[in-house]
């Protein structure tokens, strides 16, 4: 039975079928195997984690005319099947490797194409690299200097959302310099938090802050009345009378029971 070896990028239906088929290939499937030493029992090899598979396709031919042995649908331009590999690989592109009549069926991606001519009659020659893909499982990567953590998607790599444990000495204005380079979207980042936080100007070590992108950040977050006076009460008013001491404890007092209430 003759094989049709073929390539197919599922997401843009196109398919690339090999003109002719290559006289052999060679599927690599691997397990990594750990070997250490022992006191006493000497060498042992234990299982480790599955290698991806590969394969490298050599002697493949695009006809520059076509042979009566071409598949049925070849063409005899070669550099129409070379310009396609080499999109797909440029572009980083995951494609599907089949064999038909095998349970070969792998998602790859075309690590190099080798190609030149030979004996002219501008007939092409490729070595074509391939490497088993395998979609990354939303990895969790942690930002140098914090304790934050980005989630990315599992299909695109791109970073989604965010969450920052807050430390000893951070304030929501810090935090939202760190991530979004400006302090102005504190209030912001309080409303994307509101359930945890109440109050911009009072965050706890050991929260964990969701860090959405700068552009799905809710409207600002409003405080209540008596929280914008006790921020808006400056440090160096001097409370020298009866009178500037007894507003002190009664803000203050206010304040504290508003935030017990919000805790």
């Amino acid at each position: 039975m003759k094989r049709i070896i073929s390539f197919l990028e599922p997401a843009a239906g196109k398919e690339l079928i090999l003109p002719v088929t290559p006289a052999s290939y060679e599927w690599t499937h691997s397990n990594r195997v750990e070997t250490i030493q022992l006191d006493q029992l000497g060498e042992i090899n234990l299982p480790g984690g599955r290698l991806m598979g590969s394969c490298t396709l050599s002697d493949v031919l695009f006809p520059a005319q076509l042979y009566p042995f071409c598949n049925p649908g070849a063409s005899a331009n070669p550099y129409v099947y070379l310009e396609q590999l080499e999109r797909w690989s440029d572009g980083k592109k995951p494609v599907r490797w089949l064999v038909s009549g095998t349970p070969t069926n792998a998602l790859v991606l075309i690590e190099s194409v080798t190609y030149g001519e030979r004996d002219g009659t501008n007939d092409v020659y490729a070595t074509i690299a391939l490497r088993q893909y395998t979609a990354p499982k939303t990895p969790v990567l942690a930002i140098s200097g914090a304790s934050a953590q980005t989630s990315r998607d599992a299909s695109t790599g791109a970073a989604s959302t965010r969450t920052y444990t807050v430390q000893t000495g951070d304030t929501l204005s810090g935090i939202s310099r760190k991530f979004y380079g400006t302090s102005s979207l504190a209030y912001r980042l309080a409303a994307a938090n509101s359930k945890i936080i109440k109050n911009p100007n009072l965050i706890y070590p050991g929260q964990v802050l969701t860090i959405p992108p700068k552009d799905e950040l809710p409207p600002a977050m409003q405080v209540s009345a008596s929280v914008k006076t006790a921020n808006n009460t400056t440090t160096t008013r001097t409370a020298t009378s009866s009178t500037d001491r007894s507003q002190d404890k009664r803000w203050k007092m206010q304040l504290a029971k508003e935030q017990a209430a919000m805790r």
